[in-house]
């Protein structure tokens, strides 16, 4: 007599994609979008410059440029607000946009303080480049992935590397020399990868016609690489800006990290 406990199951008459009808599809997430205060925001903002500082080490570089005006910030519905100060803090999870004050040209500053997903990178480029900002030159401040790097990175090291748009990249053979952004900068080996937001930034200035430069730096926070960051900024990008170092930066740029990989806790993911 065959025991209905200790027996294996006959196979089920349904197929799996048969089965798979009758759970309910997962709820789509609501799209990003852009709050400005500019006076009028139905026209894209057009800056001579769009910095977006993604790392750790940029982002607490621009937390400390005093000649900055906030000016609008990118709303990601699955991020909490719950905890955010009312002044911008790196304790937040925020996107906060800014212009620079001193500069003659339009110049806005990108400062993401969460990590955004790959199935939301493109939403989010596509905001930042290409419709309500059209800018003229991109530059993506991100850190190296030690899983996609191939060899060996040591901790005690800082290095930097580039990836460039073409449109870029066309500067070098001008007769007037590099004029590329990051001048002398090695370019990211071949054979690594770069994933995620910065790749869908960069490939949207890739299709948007963009001079577009990614930059991004090892290790992901500490002293020496915001040494490296801040150098590589004010003597290539933004030469003679006010920056105004306050308290220990190592110690802000670790908590940074530390928040920036913390998991999401919104209902929409549960």
């Amino acid at each position: 007599m065959e025991d209905v406990i200790t027996d294996i199951p006959p196979p089920s008459r349904f197929l799996l994609e048969d089965l798979n009808n009758f759970t309910l599809p997962s709820p789509c997430l609501p799209s990003p979008f852009l709050l400005l205060s500019t006076p009028d925001a139905k026209k894209p903002l057009r800056p001579s410059l769009l910095v977006i500082a993604m790392s750790s080490p940029s982002v607490c570089f621009f937390h400390h440029v005093s000649s900055k005006t906030l000016i609008g910030t990118l709303i990601l519905p699955e991020i909490p607000f719950s905890g955010n100060s009312t002044e911008p803090s790196l304790r937040d999870k925020s996107c906060n946009i800014y212009a620079l004050n001193d500069a003659d040209d339009l110049i806005l500053i990108v400062s993401i303080q969460y990590s955004i997903s790959a199935e939301r990178s493109h939403a989010v480029a596509k905001l930042l480049i290409g419709e309500q900002v059209v800018p003229e030159r991109v530059l993506i401040l991100d850190s190296v992935q030690s899983r996609n790097f191939r060899g060996k990175l040591s901790p005690d090291e800082r290095i930097a590397f580039k990836l460039e748009t073409s449109l870029e990249r066309k500067g070098l053979g001008d007769d007037c020399g590099d004029s590329s952004l990051l001048k002398g900068l090695d370019y990211f080996p071949s054979g690594s990868v770069v994933d995620g937001l910065a790749a869908a930034l960069l490939g949207r200035c890739q299709m948007e016609k963009i001079k577009g430069t990614l930059c991004v730096s090892w290790p992901e926070f500490g002293s020496s690489v915001m040494l490296l960051v801040k150098s590589l900024l004010l003597k290539h990008v933004l030469p003679g800006l006010e920056y105004s170092t306050v308290g220990n930066d190592e110690e802000e740029c670790s908590r940074l990290g530390r928040i920036k990989s913390h998991p999401l806790d919104s209902e929409l993911y549960s």
